[in-house]
């Protein structure tokens, strides 16, 4: 930004793994369990019984994991035999984790005469020496009650997409179409198995939430069978821009699942790595005071969103390099550290608490400035000194202010200062003016000659201005 001086292990893990990997996205009634012989162990929890160590997860590193989902993968068409499969049913590999003692737990997903079958997960569970130890499905649904589905549809695609976009309306979306058009699933959600069709509808909802609406029509009378919104939200208490809606995962992290996975982590006064992702027990995040950790976390996780959005939105970019991947932030860096940075080794923003760690330099023109630089890196690649340095300044501070007048938040509308929230100067004023750069005291209002050699914070002022 400138330069200044200056959170159980437990007995039962094979258990939490397969629910893990049992759970789906869409209600599909009770869970049934199917048990191998009676003689076989499948690792039940009695009263009394003594924890199991090796029923714990084991850590698995990436290739481990690969190779686990290869020999599921290879293996795949003989399980679906062995369960008894009919023949047009397939089995999708979707995920797998391993205990310390070798039991491993594959989901898997099924399609039915190459559809997918939603509500069709199942988790089985198979001992180190290979040998099927049980299943865990989502749905009651037979073999017998999925052969029997017709997979020729009374409905047409149209009048399901027209039913999806009413849907989405009533939400707020302005779409007026889908996202892709309507794919033909077989819906296991209700009990018995139908042919349907699964439309997903994106857009804005009425709070301006992004919207991801995905509504369930039966194929052969058109009823509207489900619909269910994929974007999970939080509520933030920023110390910025008041209480705000943030794109969180549901396990209460921050992390934007629908801006390519953004995360925020706390250095936690720390100056290296990457730090401890901000997680809670609820979707609330911060009170709105410097003194809770998480508020300055939601302040830059709103930024990071606002400016994902903007450039989304307005420039058809999604994401710093436009391949639809998330940056990430990193804030209480440092103690009383006055500023801010984009580092490109790492992808990621980073904030300082500023002077008595109590104003965080994460408002939304500061983070909406640090992602720019991120985007000028990969584009323009403006070198950080000399003219080309208070160009990459004035790119940053330029997009920031669009950002500001883009999120257009009671708290703080668009405006053409710079930090104007941080108080970096310890007087209420802004760090830099737009309309008049040299009222700062530093920065230059045109051009001249001798410009290159002015610090690049003060040289942005004529391209800025």
């Amino acid at each position: 930004m400138r330069s200044t001086p200056s959170r159980r292990a437990t007995a039962t893990g094979a258990l939490i793994a397969a629910a893990a990997l049992i759970a789906v996205a869409v209600p599909s009634g009770a869970a049934t369990a199917t048990s191998a012989p009676a003689s076989a162990p499948l690792g039940g929890i009695t009263a009394g019984t003594k924890a199991d160590p090796g029923a714990l997860p084991a850590k698995l590193s990436p290739a481990q994991r690969a190779e686990l989902l290869s020999e599921a993968n290879a293996t795949k068409a003989a399980t679906a035999k062995e369960l008894g499969l009919g023949s047009t049913e397939k089995l999708v590999v979707r995920d797998v984790v391993q205990d310390r003692d070798g039991t491993t737990h594959t989901r898997y997903e099924r399609t039915l005469g190459g559809l997918p079958v939603l509500g069709g997960d199942l988790v089985v569970k198979e001992s180190a020496a290979g040998r099927t130890e049980g299943v865990s499905k989502a749905s009651k649904a037979t073999s017998a009650q999925l052969k029997a589905v017709g997979l020729t549809a009374d409905v047409a695609p149209a009048a399901a997409e027209k039913q999806a976009l009413g849907a989405a309306k009533a939400e707020g979306s302005k779409a007026k179409k889908a996202e892709n058009a309507p794919r033909k699933v077989v819906w296991l959600g209700s009990g018995s198995p139908q042919l349907a069709y699964e439309t997903v509808v994106g857009g804005l909802q009425h709070d301006g939430t992004p919207n991801e609406l995905h509504v369930v029509t039966d194929a052969t009378s058109g009823e509207k069978l489900f619909e269910w919104q994929a974007v999970h939200n939080g509520t933030g208490n920023t110390q910025y821009n008041g209480q705000v809606t943030l794109g969180t995962a549901p396990s209460y992290t921050l992390t934007d699942t629908t801006r390519g996975n953004h995360k925020t982590y706390n250095l936690n006064r720390g100056s290296s790595g990457t730090g401890t992702l901000f997680s809670g027990p609820d979707d609330i995040w911060g009170d709105g005071t410097p003194q809770n950790a998480e508020t300055a976390g939601a302040d830059a996780h709103y930024g990071a969103a606002e400016t994902w959005d903007y450039y989304k939105n307005v420039h058809g970019r999604t994401g710093i390099r436009g391949d639809g991947v998330g940056a990430y932030s990193r804030v209480h860096y440092g103690n009383n550290y006055v500023n801010a940075f984009w580092q490109d080794s790492c992808f990621c923003m980073t904030y300082g608490d500023g002077s008595g760690n109590v104003k965080p330099l994460t408002s939304l023109d500061v983070a909406a400035h640090e992602m720019t630089h991120g985007l000028t890196s990969v584009t323009a690649k403006l070198v950080y000194s000399g003219e080309s340095g208070g160009l990459n300044e004035a790119t940053s501070d330029i997009f920031a202010a669009g950002v500001e007048f883009y999120s257009n938040t009671n708290q703080d509308p668009g405006d053409y200062l710079v930090g104007e929230k941080i108080d970096i100067n310890g007087n209420g004023t802004p760090l830099r003016y737009m309309d008049k750069p040299s009222k700062d005291g530093s920065s230059k209002d045109a051009w001249y000659s001798g410009i290159g050699n002015v610090d690049v914070h003060y040289s942005s002022g004529p391209a800025n201005h």
